[in-house]
């Protein structure tokens, strides 16, 4: 049996001394063992990857057979004061622990316990089952365990074992728990900035996927101001053409005037009118009855390219926070006839960004010459919803519950980011709204879009979503 070095009245670093001289095994053993642990706690309270043996402590242990009254004096050393139980070990190995609470409850407490167990060996009243942990055990394993095996309320403390299950010293679960709130803190600070980085990166590549529909925007939006461009310039041209003889005709009719206000002879009034007709007769006076009908396609065609100025402005518009009450035809932007349906309140430029991606998917899916994409709208008592629907090629079912997962395409390598229906989704959740989807392969797609017509706060709209 491993020697107590708490006995009687001998004093503790005496008893101890007497020890280890009588055992010279015992001693190089009992002396290494210690070193080790004390370095390992002094390497290791930074460490991130902190054990069990860092947290334990020497602590000389009972022998079962000790007498329960001796251990009860052992409490009151100066070197137990600060342990809730005290290890009992034998032949090396753990076999049990001594709480401060059970020997007041069992012995001291009890009528007659000291006549009843007071000249006991401990082993009769020690706890059988007591905390054990393998020195390189993690602590969050640690953790675990106690929390599945501790008694309630806390009367112990944990028994530290090698790899072979010898005794290495004990810890106390108030420091195991000091030392899962610190790791817990590390991991909130990793996690916080982990979370912040994600956010960066999420922020660029939503403006990245934006850039993208923009880039696929503009070239459509330069196609259709060719059209009211090219036939601007051929009115304007044509006008121009038109009236290059009028100055002329003009000129001769001033003369005219002059040489009759000025009292010349007929003659010469003869000559100034023959000159007007010569003037007039340059002139094709049929594009003149034309040119009326000119200038209004000429000032259509110019509000054609302000509209779409305007739209390029809306959609260019940086308020992504901001919420203001807007017509949803508006931000559909077509000439289309639409149901009644009340504004909405909402970030006008995201809302533009989901529709756009909307649309122009629905144009990529469209493999066949009478390719046709509808955009429907509908209130209900809440909710102001958008269906944009195609004859595409659909979506397979198995893709189907992929298609708002970020970075889930189905196009090729190089074509899509994955991004698009993954911001539409996340940005319709923002404003408490949602986005369905429907297909069947061969027939088409349809998207419905929900949004809420009064604006939710930032809560309100992650449980909608």
């Amino acid at each position: 049996m491993q020697p107590d070095c708490a006995q009687g009245a001998i004093p503790h670093d005496d008893a101890c001394a007497m020890n280890l001289a009588a055992n010279p095994v015992l001693t190089e053993t009992s002396v290494t063992t210690t070193a080790i642990l004390v370095a390992t706690h002094a390497a290791t309270p930074g460490d991130e990857d902190i054990r069990v043996g860092a947290l334990a402590r020497w602590l000389d242990p009972l022998d079962p057979a000790r007498p329960v009254l001796a251990v009860g004096e052992r409490f009151l050393h100066a070197d137990s004061a600060p342990w809730l139980s005290l290890p009992v070990v034998d032949h090396g190995r753990p076999v049990g622990s001594v709480s401060r609470y059970d020997l007041m409850q069992r012995v001291y407490i009890k009528p007659f316990g000291r006549e009843l167990y007071g000249k006991r060996a401990i082993s009769v009243v020690m706890h059988t089952q007591p905390l054990v942990l393998a020195a390189d055990a993690s602590i969050e394993e640690a953790g675990r365990y106690i929390n599945a095996h501790i008694r309630q309320p806390i009367t112990e403390d944990f028994i530290v074992v090698d790899q072979a299950g010898q005794y290495l010293g004990a810890g106390k679960v108030l420091d195991l728990l000091g030392a899962l709130e610190r790791r817990i803190g590390a991991h909130s600070l990793e996690l916080e900035q982990a979370y912040r980085k994600l956010k960066s990166s999420q922020s660029q590549l939503i403006q990245s996927e934006k850039m993208a529909s923009l880039g696929q925007m503009v070239a459509g939006i330069a196609h259709e101001m060719n059209t009211p461009l090219g036939y601007v310039r051929n009115n304007v041209e044509m006008t121009r053409d038109s009236l290059a003889g009028v100055q002329g005709v003009l000129a001769a009719y001033e003369q005219a005037l002059d040489t009759m206000l000025t009292g010349a002879d007929d003659k010469a009034v003869e000559q100034a009118i023959a000159g007007v007709d010569l003037a007039r007769g340059s002139i094709d006076e049929g594009l003149f009855a034309d040119l009326s009908g000119v200038l209004e396609d000429t000032v259509f065609g110019v509000d054609q390219i302000a509209d779409l100025v305007a739209s390029l402005k809306d959609f260019s518009r940086r308020d992504q926070v901001h919420a203001e009450s807007v017509d949803v035809h508006r931000l559909i932007e077509s000439e289309r006839r639409f149901c009644e349906v009340p504004q909405i309140e909402c970030a006008p430029a995201q809302i533009n960004q989901v529709l756009l991606n909307l649309v122009t998917n629905a144009a990529q899916a469209i493999e066949r010459s009478d390719g046709r994409i509808s955009i429907h709208t509908h209130a209900s008592a809440q909710f102001v919803l958008i269906a944009i629907e195609d004859n595409g090629k659909g979506i397979e079912p198995r893709h189907l519950e992929h298609i708002f997962d970020p970075f889930f395409t189905t196009k090729p390598v190089g074509q899509g980011t994955g991004l698009g229906l993954a911001i539409c989704y996340q940005i319709i959740g923002q404003h408490g709204g949602r986005i369905r989807a429907t297909s069947t392969v061969g027939v088409g797609t349809r998207f419905i879009v929900a949004l809420p017509i009064r604006a939710v706060t930032h809560t309100n709209a992650s449980e909608a979503s």
